[in-house]
């Protein structure tokens, strides 16, 4: 996975730099072994420069290739808790998208199935 790291309103520091890229490789264990051409654009910064209290901090992923395109955005008090929202919350899509996924298939494989047993849905018995 290739990671592309922007920051808006903030400068972009090592320890924001290697945080960010920690985070975001861990998702790449949920993600298809096969796809190497996946890319990750991340932007961290502050959402307003005249603001000093309340969810100032805001973190962008989107996610693009291998089938895929996700997209999740947090906004905290601290850079780092909203990068670790943001982290959370694209692991959730990537996982609820692969099972939307095998369910897809599992059906299909079913239907087919009972296809070549005969079966079609009217004939089904009723419970």
């Amino acid at each position: 996975m290739k990671i592309n790291i922007k920051a808006t309103g903030i400068e972009l520091t090592p320890a924001i730099s290697s945080y960010v890229n920690k985070k975001i490789y861990s998702i790449e264990k949920y993600l298809d072994k096969n796809n190497a051409n996946v890319v990750a654009q991340v932007e961290v910064g502050k959402s307003t420069k005249h603001h000093k209290t309340g969810n100032v901090f805001r973190a962008e992923v989107h996610i693009t290739g291998g089938g895929l395109d996700l997209y999740a955005v947090s906004e905290k008090e601290d850079l780092y808790s909203a990068i670790d929202i943001v982290k959370d919350e694209v692991v959730h899509s990537v996982v609820q998208s692969k099972g939307k996924r095998q369910t897809l298939t599992r059906r299909g494989a079913e239907m087919i199935k009972n296809m070549m047993k005969g079966i079609t849905n009217s004939f089904k018995k009723r419970s």
